[in-house]
């Protein structure tokens, strides 16, 4: 039997369940499943139910709720070895305090850098720090975060990427890239919110090599859905793909909208059940 909690895609049986937990009759529905789909948007309650009595789950987000928030990401990323600007991670601004009395330096990375907090999307929260000054008006949000119960940040290397970064989209065994185009010089973010424009042409093996970063990424890590930000300095005359970001929830303007969007998650649904050798 293929349980599907997904709204979208109909399965052998459908639970909808979204704003509450399994009750016990979706939980013995979960508990006999051969396979299950979830929401992208699902709550990892319910994801960590699902894989405790069911060895088949989509997506796999086993990465998303063992390595949370951009300081796991980090921790990924060094896990797996994949590249990305040199950065440190801290869980509180007192951690950052200290570090900085025992190494006697504002900024570990040196300025301009990039300040990231653990937390937001879109853009929310990342700054580019170009003196000592941005880096205690950064602190001083970030403390009244913590106050909220919103803790935690990075600082990274800031990377001259010529305005632009490649978003990577992998959606089951399908894997696409576009990159996201900064028009407006005096903007340090390039996300479509921030004005930035998509182009699917330009570079495409700088695309290609990206695409083949993320696809070995995922081979190891088992993620299949997801949108990974990816850097090339332009100060490289051969540049690597650098890691950033993975999100779980990105926009699909790049994609050709949500329509396409939920047809290639359907495609991707499929083909993951025949590789199980089941069908809906």
């Amino acid at each position: 039997m293929i349980l599907s909690f997904h709204p979208n895609i109909v399965a052998h049986k459908n639970i909808l369940c979204a704003g509450r937990m399994p009750n016990d009759e979706d939980q013995r529905a979960i508990q006999k499943a051969e396979a299950i789909i979830l929401s992208q948007g699902c709550h990892e309650a319910v994801y960590r139910l699902c894989r405790k009595h069911c060895a088949h789950v989509f997506p796999n987000y086993d990465a998303r709720f063992d390595f949370p928030g951009k300081l796991g990401q980090t921790r990924l990323f060094q896990k797996v070895g994949a590249p990305f600007p040199r950065t440190y991670p801290f869980e509180t601004v007192s951690a950052y305090e200290e570090h900085a009395r025992q190494n006697a330096r504002k900024c570990p990375v040196g300025f301009p850098c990039v300040f990231k907090s653990d937390w937001g999307g879109e853009g929310e929260g990342v700054f580019l720090l170009n003196t000592p000054e941005d880096l205690e008006q950064a602190l001083e949000g970030a403390k009244r975060a913590e106050q909220s119960g919103q803790k935690g940040f990075l600082l990274q290397t800031y990377i001259p990427s010529g305005g632009r970064s490649l978003r990577v989209v992998v959606i089951g065994d399908q894997v696409f890239s576009y990159w996201r185009v900064q028009k407006d010089p005096s903007k340090f973010l390039t996300n479509i919110k921030a004005g930035a424009v998509i182009d699917h042409a330009s570079d495409p093996g700088l695309q290609q090599a990206g695409r083949a970063a993320v696809r070995d990424f995922c081979s190891k890590t088992g993620i299949n859905l997801a949108g990974f930000d990816l850097l090339f300095s332009q100060d490289e005359k051969t540049p690597m793909p650098l890691f950033l970001e993975i999100n779980y929830f990105f926009g699909r303007q790049g994609l050709g909208g949500s329509l396409r969007y939920y047809e290639l998650v359907e495609k991707a649904v499929k083909v993951w059940l025949g590789t199980l050798g089941l069908s809906l």
